[in-house]
């Protein structure tokens, strides 16, 4: 936890807040705060600033805070991720949210198994634990959009070109022709299949829609590994 992202409710008043919950036991337990020091925080969707430590139990924390600084900024990218299994689902959050993504759809696929949609990770409660991890992880503060899309024609017929517009359109498939580029800085959309890639049906519908399919070369990464390669790559 490199910032104590603070929610609305953990303020006293625009400049002071009070911990009492898991972000106070990490600072008391691994960071082994005192009185008087100085931590770094993050108000949710607002500015990062200094706190410093003015009262301090075993139950709570109580911090006096100067906003001075704005979070990074995101990347010009929205994200469509077939469904992946569910233990992998809160890797990819924290992922995402950790390298300054703030759109994100899952879509259903051929290759989804129905059962993954009713994975507790897709909980609201779950998905916003895991995105604070990343956010607290980079040093940011911007909640990322996450969208559960169970119908794979419609959303791309009815919702994608909306979505996609105006930005490059690409797809991560195995056997695309093409290599992934590189220093993109337009505004982007990327679709990533499942692993083995999305089925031909997908991947014509996705093309029809104005999306390429680009490589990664001959390996098939797991999508966890493969969320951050496409970033880092494109960005």
């Amino acid at each position: 936890m490199n910032i104590a992202l603070l929610f609305e409710e953990d303020l006293t008043s625009p400049c002071s807040a009070t911990l009492t919950d898991r972000r106070l036991r990490h600072l008391q337990e691994v960071l082994d705060i005192k009185l008087g020091d100085c931590i770094s925080v993050g108000q949710v969707n607002g500015m990062l600033g200094e706190a410093t430590v003015t009262q301090l139990t075993p139950l709570s924390a109580e911090l006096e805070i100067n906003w001075n600084r704005q979070p990074p900024a995101p990347l010009p990218v929205t994200l469509i991720i077939a469904l992946p299994r569910p233990k992998m689902v809160k890797r990819i959050i924290q992922t995402i949210a950790t390298m300054g993504v703030k759109e994100l759809y899952f879509i259903n696929s051929y290759k989804v198994e129905k059962s993954f949609w009713q994975s507790p990770w897709l909980t609201e409660g779950k998905l916003l634990e895991n995105v604070v991890l990343g956010l607290e992880q980079a040093m940011d503060t911007q909640l990322p959009n996450i969208h559960l899309r169970k119908r794979f024609k419609p959303f791309v017929e009815d919702e994608l070109p909306d979505i996609a517009n105006n930005s490059l359109r690409l797809i991560a498939h195995p056997s695309g022709s093409q290599g992934c580029p590189t220093q993109v800085s337009q505004q982007t959309t990327l679709a990533i299949g499942p692993e083995g890639g999305f089925i031909p049906y997908e991947v014509d519908k996705l093309i029809a829609s104005g999306f390429t399919p680009v490589s990664l070369g001959e390996r098939i990464l797991r999508t966890e590994t493969a969320v951050p390669v496409l970033l880092s790559k494109l960005f």
